[in-house]
């Protein structure tokens, strides 16, 4: 069996990615059966050309700064593997860049694309005799990942833009007299609205902002929403709002999308945001801002929820256990055991099983009238985003760790895509 391992990062990064970078390299150390560890730069595009980092340069000093850092380390992509019977050729290729550097173990460490590619790479090792164990490493801000109770990097956006919401409703409560009256705030997530949910944990009251929460599994109901708006700043003096940016209509079709679309095929969302303010501003005459969390949601480092950091260094643990034993295209999922207190272990799920689809916001986590955090909803979220896990500050500012980019000498010809 090969003896050293590979690790690599996909998609959108998290505030919390880098966590499980640093406990699958501690993981594999401790083992007697792995040698090296090496990353590949910019996700599965760095493994096709073989642009492999040496993680021997890391110390448990810099693995510590690597934990407390966000976005992806060593770069992450969106490439698409395409399936084997059509193109056999980028499969072929990484198994000879395994095979080059005596790599057995594969982690892949991303949303639901790189679950499928990584399924797709442990069925390809078999189909082409190269001896590998692929594991997936999950990360996704959308927290849309089946078979997981919340996806590691979900926590420390949801702690992000509640905290958000908080502070943007109570500045804006003390302008509205003669000012502002309505705030919008745009969260990630694409079609699943746990983010949104999330910023309902903001509101500890009952006239506390967010007044309303909009989620793309609720269609959108201009009519209501209009109606809604105008109620609040009635009785509570001003209205804070947070929606989705893949809020959709009552025929199922995205309310704002831009027709740009990445290399993964999906298309881009956001601006959903400024269309309602528009609608705000014109159908009832109330001056209103708005905002695009973005990448500040996902990046945000800073006030990173202690539970997610915890989880997401448990599931690179985990992963590499899982490899140890033989256990073939799996994927470390955390289950939930308790809600008060929150206690949670890591169970393996086939990637057969974790790609059949995306998760929701179930129904019973959103109020009857469709706008609200339900209280089932607040008892899923409120552990996630628990705890601290303040990095170290200097001058001011948070002390990231950038890594050095040392590269493995390459043995194979170039390759090109």
């Amino acid at each position: 069996m090969p003896r050293n391992a590979l690790y690599a990062q996909a998609g959108g990064p998290s505030a919390v990615i880098n966590a499980s970078a640093a406990g699958m390299i501690r993981a594999c150390r401790q083992s007697s059966q792995i040698d090296k560890v090496f990353a590949a730069h910019f996700g599965v595009l760095g493994a096709l050309h073989e642009d492999l980092i040496d993680t021997d340069m890391f110390d448990e000093i810099t693995l510590d700064q690597l934990k407390g850092t966000p976005a992806a380390a060593f770069g992450a992509c969106r490439h698409v593997l395409r399936d084997i019977d059509d193109d056999p050729r980028e499969y072929q290729r990484l198994m000879d860049v395994f095979a080059a550097h005596d790599i057995g173990y594969f982690f892949y460490n991303g949303g639901g694309g790189s679950a499928h590619a990584c399924l797709s790479i442990a069925n390809a090792s078999h189909q082409l005799g190269y001896p590998v164990v692929a594991v997936h490493v999950p990360k996704t801000i959308d927290n849309d990942l089946l078979y997981t109770d919340c996806s590691p990097g979900f926590g420390s956006a949801a702690k992000y833009v509640a905290i958000s919401m908080r502070e943007a409703s109570i500045d804006l409560a003390c302008m509205s007299h003669t000012s502002s009256k309505v705030f919008i705030l745009e969260t990630m997530g694409r079609y699943a609205g746990w983010l949104v949910g999330a910023c309902g944990l903001a509101a500890d009251h009952t006239n506390d902002g967010p007044h309303i929460l909009l989620f793309p599994e609720i269609p959108f109901d201009e009519r209501q929403f209009l109606q809604t708006v105008t109620a609040t700043v009635e009785r509570v003096g001003y209205c804070s709002i947070a929606v989705a940016e893949g809020l959709r209509d009552t025929a199922g079709n995205t309310i704002h999308a831009t027709g740009a679309k990445d290399a993964a095929g999906d298309r881009q969302l956001g601006g959903v945001a400024p269309m309602l303010a528009n609608l705000v501003s014109s159908q009832l005459g109330y001056k209103c801002h708005w905002a695009v969390a973005d990448y500040l949601q996902r990046a945000a480092r800073h006030i990173a929820s202690a539970t997610d950091v915890a989880q997401a260094y448990a599931v690179g643990e985990a992963a590499v256990a899982m490899a140890l034993d033989g256990r073939h295209g799996l994927m470390p999922a955390i289950r939930r055991l308790s809600d008060i207190p929150y206690q949670w272990d890591i169970i393996g799920v086939p990637l057969q099983d974790v790609i059949t689809g995306d998760r929701f916001v179930p129904r019973e986590f959103i109020a009857d009238d469709g706008l609200h955090l339900s209280d089932a909803g607040r008892r899923y979220l409120q552990p996630l985003i628990e705890g601290e896990d303040i990095p170290t500050f200097a001058r001011g500012l948070p002390q990231y760790f950038r890594p050095p980019h040392e590269r493995v000498t390459k043995r194979l010809p170039e390759f090109t895509l």
